[in-house]
């Protein structure tokens, strides 16, 4: 093997880490962007179900004028929060949708209007949306995160500083079996 030979093994040898490491850590990158791309589909979620529970509480008003403060907490479920924040606030939503429902409830003939069922529709819809997004970005979470740990793709995430992003959990109180009471 002649000087030659031992140039292109060299340079193989020194080129392939370096190649690597550039493919690791873009692909850190592109595993990023598609966390923020899920966690906007959970705040695209949040803005459809914001919209419905409005009308719905439009439609609401002229039954019950009272209830008109359920939603302004709603609309503070806005970018900059931390998942821990977003599934709090999505936790007090449910809340305030819940007692929306319960407005309902007292007025039958609310109950029966066909906008009402139509917004219960979209609603319910919505909800469908808000859970798919959640599973889309704790699918993305789970392989940012195994690359974040796993060897030897870690030694680039420590380098970058990288850390691991935290997942959308159910609340405490959803854990537990619903009792069904007849």
């Amino acid at each position: 093997m002649g000087v030659i030979g031992f140039v292109i093994i060299g340079a193989v040898v020194v080129l392939t880490p370096v190649f690597w490491w550039i493919g690791t850590s873009n692909d850190f990158e592109r595993k990023s962007i598609k966390m923020d791309e899920a966690l906007s589909g959970i705040e695209v979620a949040l803005t459809k179900r914001y919209d419905m529970l409005t009308k719905l509480l439009d439609v609401a008003k002229g039954f019950a004028a009272h209830e008109t403060a359920l939603f302004t907490k709603v609309a503070q479920m806005r970018r900059g929060m931390s998942v821990g924040e977003l599934n709090n606030a999505i936790g007090q939503a449910d809340a305030m949708a819940a007692k929306l429902f319960a407005v309902a409830e007292a007025y039958p003939q609310l109950r029966s209007a066909e906008s009402f069922k139509e917004l219960q529709s979209g609603i319910r819809d919505s909800e469908e949306h808000l859970q798919a997004a959640r599973r889309l970005y704790n699918t993305t979470a789970t392989a940012y995160n195994t690359a974040v740990a796993v060897f030897p793709s870690s030694i680039v995430a420590k380098s970058k500083n990288l850390k691991k992003r935290e997942f959308f959990v159910a609340e405490e109180g959803k854990r537990a079996d619903v009792a069904m009471k007849f």
